[in-house]
């Protein structure tokens, strides 16, 4: 099952989002007679199935709501998670980056949550494949549960393995680290990449990023590119637009690379 469908009314098994009139978010697969227990009253889903995209439905108390299909950032912000997970800013810079797209394969160590993996299974779509690796296995059952829940978990092979043993896998199109000391991998990941493959991560600090950018050339990498990704909202309002109180700042420095071959090496 897809996460977004393109249908035009809502079907029973879609993946929808209740926004309140507050904003308040409820997101949830639509089963029929199944219900959803507010504190505005509630919303019998049923009462959902075959309706418009769009439409605004009430509650038994009459409460108004309005049923949008999800994006994947609004997907990403309900995963559920035990730990920090990157922000849809950073996911969508690092998939343009890396050229993720329909029919690739992706390594990712660090599943953590499973939002990056989350994205990732998303804009492969059931062509492609993704093999994540993570050495905690309570972190690794959550993101299995969130991936299930989402309907992509079949194109994910989740992997219980310290990376330092290397990866299964070869000729990978893109791989993103999203550990504390990616730099400490480096042999492991270009044994992994196709050559010209993507290589990304994300790091918090100068220090660490300055340690990955020394392991790069020795290890064969080149067309290395460090940035942070800012952002900031508006209040919209069209007689007073200004920016928000709060801005979505630093999260992490994002680090990108290419495999390369010396020179005496291009003809293979």
């Amino acid at each position: 099952m897809d996460v977004l469908k393109p249908n035009q009314l809502t079907q029973e098994g879609d993946l929808v989002q209740l926004v309140s009139p507050t904003n308040k978010v409820y997101l949830f697969r639509l089963i029929s007679g199944e219900q959803l227990h507010t504190h505005r009253g509630v919303v019998n889903f049923d009462d959902l199935i075959q309706i418009p995209w769009g439409s605004q439905v009430f509650s038994h108390q009459g409460s108004p709501f309005y049923i949008i299909q999800p994006s994947l950032s609004d997907i990403l912000r309900e995963t559920k998670r035990s730990t920090q997970i990157l922000y849809p800013k950073d996911i969508g810079f690092i998939l343009i980056t890396m050229g993720i797209g329909p029919g690739s394969l992706v390594l990712e160590a660090g599943t953590g949550s499973g939002a990056l993996t989350t994205a990732l299974a998303w804009a492969v779509g059931p062509q492609g494949h993704i093999y994540s690796y993570e050495v905690r296995a309570e972190m690794q059952n959550l993101a299995r549960k969130n991936l299930d829940k989402l309907g992509l978990l079949d194109r994910v092979t989740l992997k219980l393995r310290d990376i330092a043993e290397g990866f299964d896998e070869e000729g990978i199109d893109a791989l993103f680290l999203d550990l504390p000391d990616p730099y400490e991998y480096m042999p492991q990941v270009r044994r992994a990449l196709k050559s010209g493959g993507a290589f990304g991560s994300i790091l918090p600090t100068t220090n660490q990023v300055s340690r990955l950018l020394n392991a790069f050339h020795p290890n064969g990498f080149g067309f290395i590119d460090v940035c942070e990704i800012m952002l900031r909202y508006y209040k919209a309002n069209p007689d007073r637009l200004r920016p928000a109180d709060r801005m979505v700042a630093h999260t992490g420095y994002l680090i990108f690379a290419r495999s390369i071959l010396p020179a005496h090496d291009a003809s293979q």
